[in-house]
């Protein structure tokens, strides 16, 4: 009877933590990726909204079509242009961040296979709290915004 009483146990406890989680509180809309044709990288921008009533910080990002991807900033100073990794992207409850070309985007670095354009591509946001949203990315031809 303590066998039982302790499985049971264990089994309610394993049941509620997974019961109490809330499904992301992030929503992605306009996702597109710039093809550079012959080239090694690429760009992902976006719209990201936290829907949710706590913050949440995107630590990584992923996808299957890059060795590695991050979200980078661009900045000007003066006339010289500067890109630089922006590590975590929090957002705060009812927050939008428009990744967008010129400012801050998502770099495709290391492509495994050439984009082109109406491709799509999938990225994998990573969430604080170990939770991830998928996003879906069309490929727009170079000129196209």
């Amino acid at each position: 009877m303590k066998l039982l009483a302790a499985y049971l146990f264990l089994l309610l406890a394993a049941w509620v933590p997974a019961a109490e989680a809330a499904p992301p509180a992030i929503t992605v809309t306009d996702a597109w990726v710039r093809a550079i044709p012959g080239s090694g990288v690429a760009a992902a921008y976006f719209t990201v909204r936290n829907t949710g009533t706590q913050p949440a910080t995107i630590v990584g990002i992923r996808s299957a079509v890059a060795a590695s991807a991050m979200i980078h900033e661009t900045t000007m100073a003066g006339t010289q242009s500067t890109m630089r990794p922006h590590e975590q992207l929090a957002l705060a409850p009812g927050q939008a961040v428009h990744l967008s070309p010129g400012g801050m985007h998502v770099m495709l670095m290391d492509l495994r296979q050439p984009l082109n354009p109406g491709d799509t591509v999938a990225l994998l946001l990573l969430l604080d709290g170990g939770t991830s949203v998928t996003v879906s990315a069309r490929v727009r031809p170079l000129g196209e915004q």
